[in-house]
């Protein structure tokens, strides 16, 4: 079985399950797993756990994320992107200017209603599910953070066009800030293109297109402990490696005195042996990667 990460860049039309259901054909192996799904008209980063990296992926679902997008104003759809139906349309000449002033209030931390076309789960069905049946719910609103929200370019008329660069944590809707962008100017929007420039560290720089990984799977993985890069390092001997790989608790100063974690244990030939997180009596476990299956 092949363990690591792959940083795929993912073309339009493929949905991030299309992305999973590929790479396990490529490794010959079920366990694969993403972090964090893009819609399917997205294109761009999209990490892909192979092994026992599925085990990991939730470090990498929660850290911070950048998106390039494109907003069209004056027009609303059913799925607050360029997928759905207009349900709304009526010029709106706004200016780069009004932009510009509306996208401020929408940095920091907000409260954002999931769309109907997540992946969101309520009463134990996915959102986009009940959609496609045709079924609104009544949805909670979450806390998301935003850390930038900026226009890079804009293309004035009835329809305005704006370009804008995002910057925010994980669980943010872009699709849902282009709609609320609207209503904030006035009228509406909706959201024509998305790209996802990086997730964490890994950034489309190291992101490999399908047919490049078809061509050499095994060239493009990532090691376990790459793969954790974003998070703590402690490099730890090989006896405190041979405790931690049987998921031994260590005493709260013994790795050190670093925050709460989480942190990733690195044995002496490099390999990632667990991710530890501290509390106030100990150091324990929160994933064990050698030693077990």
């Amino acid at each position: 079985m092949t363990d690591g990460l792959v940083v795929v860049d993912k073309s339009p039309a493929w949905t991030s399950h299309d992305v999973v259901a590929k790479l396990r054909k490529l490794y010959g192996q079920r366990r694969v797993g993403h972090a964090g799904t893009l819609d399917p008209d997205a294109t761009g980063v999209l990490l892909v756990g192979l092994g026992r990296a599925t085990r990991l992926l939730r470090y990498l679902q929660d850290t911070k994320k950048a998106y390039r997008g494109t907003i069209v104003f004056g027009i609303a759809t059913s799925t607050l992107d360029a997928s759905g139906e207009v349900v709304e349309q009526q010029p709106m000449p706004v200016s780069r200017e009004q932009v510009e002033a509306a996208t401020a209030r929408f940095v920091g931390d907000l409260e954002q209603l999931p769309p109907m076309v997540s992946a969101v789960k309520v009463g134990g069905r996915r959102l986009h599910q009940l959609a496609r049946a045709g079924v609104d719910v009544e949805r909670a609103p979450r806390r998301v953070r935003v850390d930038r929200f900026a226009v890079e370019s804009f293309e004035a008329g009835p329809y305005p066009a704006a370009t804008v660069f995002v910057e925010c944590g994980s669980g943010t809707y872009v699709r849902s800030l282009a709609a609320d962008l609207g209503v904030a100017l006035g009228g509406c929007a909706h959201l024509a293109a998305l790209r996802r420039l990086s997730v964490g560290s890994f950034t489309l720089a190291e992101a490999h297109e399908l047919d490049v990984v078809e061509a050499d799977p095994a060239s493009v993985v990532l090691s376990l402990a790459t793969a954790m890069r974003d998070l703590e390092r402690l490099d730890v001997d090989a006896e405190q490696a041979r405790a931690a790989s049987h998921g031994i608790a260590f005493p709260t100063g013994a790795l050190g005195d670093r925050g709460t974690g989480p942190f990733a244990l690195v044995g002496p030939g490099g390999d990632l042996v667990a991710v530890y997180e501290r509390s106030a009596a100990a150091c324990k476990p929160a994933v064990v990667l050698v030693g077990n299956d």
